[in-house]
């Protein structure tokens, strides 16, 4: 049966139209439901208003209709829904936070000219798979042999058309955040969406993102060799048949870790790749100074040897290099909260513009508590929970249930107006600190991580001062 031809030769007025229309409908609701909350007795009905149950529906029926148009509508809104918490309402943060960017691939009779175009003649000298291995939002993955050599790769192929559609699909999206009131205009925000276009475009970059592969895969034949070998893995590139449009990598066998085959390793080995995962985001934070900022499942594999794992970092288009004087905040932070220094760690949040000198009391006092309470695993053993430990003392990650936990404290403060909004960059590393503690906490890991990131922050410290 053929498959569905892309959405992404829609028409964009069409396109922009279909997600006006579903913001226009929303921010009546929106006006509606206010007006009703406003007849309630209390008349409380800021919070009530934006976190009711027709709200949440229209916030559902909006992420439906992102959905339907998939390409570019599903990743802008996965964006929003990673970095818009902090402008946007909570029932649009959770209804973006359940797009899925696996989508139905193209069929080979549409991807092949694009192949063609990019590679010319070097595509005749690979036996390409008509059948894709996987599909998202904005790409699809070709398995290929180099008939010459046997060798396997994989193809990441941009789909046809993106570029000239991706700046007005995101002034389509952020047209119904302002149609349905969700956002309001400001400089602020302005500068917040400026970021994220930016990010978006980067995450196109297919030349950028193969440039930043290469240098991961320096920096960890540098700084991870060992005699039992590294215990990461950044997969080959072929240049020969990358382009502006098509990436070229080295075809690797893994699992991603929620497979039941990485659940059923022994607890010895889960415990070294999650030591791992966290060791991964020092070096790239203390270290390296570049982050990847994706924490998608979908952007690592597991491969298994006789005796140990490596862990595969598969796609670098979502990058951050930071600059000296925001590593320099962070760095404190997580030094701070790792020494229970919350006087030092309150200077490195307003160093991170997280608060500022005009914050109340109970801003500076619950925001500390909240990054304290996220930091909990880097403590010294002794000062780690009891009721979150094993009988040898160790923390037992998945069973910490440590993200809900943060997230429950982060929710009761979260209505103050003395927060600042924090940059970009501090909600990618966040984002991405959350991500290793979810693939950590899926390994069921347990371990301590005091000594591992005290070692990396003594590095850091005495190359820096």
């Amino acid at each position: 049966m053929k498959k569905k031809s892309s959405t992404i030769r829609q028409g964009s007025l069409g396109r922009g139209l279909a997600v006006s229309l579903a913001g226009l409908r929303a921010g009546s609701a929106f006006a509606i439901d206010g007006a009703l909350q406003r007849l309630r007795p209390g008349g409380e009905q800021d919070e009530a208003a934006a976190d009711s149950p027709f709200i949440r529906r229209e916030a559902r029926r909006f992420v439906a209709e992102l959905g339907r148009l998939k390409g570019t509508y599903v990743k802008i809104g996965q964006m929003f829904a990673l970095l818009g918490e902090h402008f946007l309402p909570r029932a649009l943060t959770e209804a973006l936070q359940e797009l899925n960017a696996a989508t139905e691939p193209l069929p080979w009779e549409e991807i092949e000219p694009q192949l063609r175009a990019s590679l010319g003649k070097r595509l005749a000298e690979l036996d390409v798979e008509h059948e894709a291995l996987a599909a998202a939002s904005l790409a699809q993955v070709h398995r290929a042999t180099v008939t010459a050599t046997g060798e396997q790769i994989c193809l990441k192929v941009q789909y046809p058309g993106l570029r000239e559609v991706i700046d007005s699909d995101f002034d389509a999206v952020v047209r119904m955040l302002l149609l349905a009131r969700w956002i309001k205009a400001g400089r602020e925000l302005d500068d917040w969406l400026e970021s994220m276009r930016a990010h978006l475009h980067q995450e196109i970059d297919y030349r950028h993102e193969a440039h930043m592969g290469d240098t991961v895969a320096e920096l960890v034949a540098r700084d991870t060799a060992s005699p039992g070998g590294s215990p990461y893995y950044v997969p080959r590139r072929f240049p020969r048949y990358c382009s502006d449009d098509v990436l070229a990598l080295e075809y690797i066998d893994g699992w991603q870790v929620n497979r039941p085959e990485v659940a059923a390793l022994s607890q010895r080995r889960r415990n070294a790749l999650g030591r791992s995962m966290l060791a991964l985001f020092f070096h790239e934070l203390y270290r390296w100074g570049v982050l990847q900022t994706d924490p998608n499942f979908g952007n690592y594999l597991v491969r298994s040897g006789a005796r140990s794992d490596q862990l595969v970092l598969l796609d670098f288009g979502s990058t951050l290099s930071c600059d000296k004087a925001f590593l320099r905040h962070l760095g404190n932070a997580i030094a701070a909260g790792q020494e229970q220094d919350r006087d030092a760690l309150l200077q490195s949040l307003i160093g991170l513009g997280c608060l500022d000198a005009n914050s109340s009391a109970y801003a500076r006092e619950s925001f500390t508590d909240f990054c304290l309470g996220l930091l909990e695993p880097l403590r010294p053993p002794a000062e780690l929970p009891p009721e979150y430990l094993n009988a040898k003392g160790e923390y037992r990650w998945g069973k910490s249930r440590l993200l809900r936990r943060a997230g429950k404290a982060a929710a009761s403060s979260a209505a103050s107006l003395d927060f600042a909004t924090p940059s970009r960059d501090f909600a990618l590393i966040a984002r991405k600190l959350t991500g290793v503690y979810t693939f950590i906490a899926v390994l069921d890991a347990e371990f301590n991580a005091h000594d591992l990131v005290r070692r990396h922050i003594r590095h850091w410290r005495e190359n820096t001062e």
